[in-house]
């Protein structure tokens, strides 16, 4: 029998090929290698991003592409200075986002308020006052090699969860909707509406 170092490439895909492994880990390993981002660039920082987006850096071939609907992303990367005003877009899009997302917050303005954090009343101190933050990129901008290393850290962060252990949204039906007084039972649970 020869050793499988010495079979041409050819010959190893010939022979019979399985794969074992855990359901949550090759659930992982894809969710983790396509994030699809939301483009929310909002300042100095969105350049960077565009940069690591670019033929340079190249975000797509770790399965990072872009897209331009919060309903299409799973990965929201909030780049520069957040106000007061913005925030509630924010949080709006946030919630627009499919199950599971996270969020990049890429630079010195989106992690703590940046240069206006101490005497800029129109700038909110951090944008995970509003949503909640998966990975920090520090920097005033960060450079592109420093978002490429955070969406890295967001694919580790990705690869140990365990999606078959996720609580599972609660069905509801509209009648039950129209018995139901307590509105804020809605804000806690994950819903799928459904037509009876």
């Amino acid at each position: 029998m020869m050793e499988l170092s010495k079979l041409s490439a050819l010959d190893k895909f010939n022979k019979d090929n399985i794969v074992v492994e855990k359901l949550d880990t090759l659930i992982n390993w894809s969710r983790a290698n396509s994030q699809w981002y939301f483009q929310f660039g909002l300042a100095c920082c969105a350049i960077e991003m565009m940069a690591a987006a670019g033929p340079r850096h190249d975000l797509d071939r770790f399965g990072a592409i872009p897209r331009a609907s919060p309903r299409q992303s799973d990965v929201m990367i909030v780049a520069g200075t957040v106000t007061l005003k913005m925030a509630e877009r924010v949080k709006r899009l946030y919630e627009q986002m499919s199950d599971p997302k996270y969020v990049i917050s890429m630079g010195s303005c989106s992690n703590s308020g940046g240069p206006y954090w101490q005497h800029g009343y129109h700038v909110l101190k951090g944008v995970d006052l509003v949503v909640p933050v998966d990975v920090y990129v520090p920097g005033c901008p960060p450079r592109p090699e420093a978002l490429l290393q955070g969406l890295f850290e967001l694919q580790k962060q990705i690869k140990l969860e365990t999606p078959l252990a996720m609580p599972s949204p609660v069905i509801v039906f509209p009648t039950e909707i129209a018995r139901s007084c307590a509105f804020d039972l809605f804000k806690s649970t994950p819903y799928i509406f459904a037509i009876s």
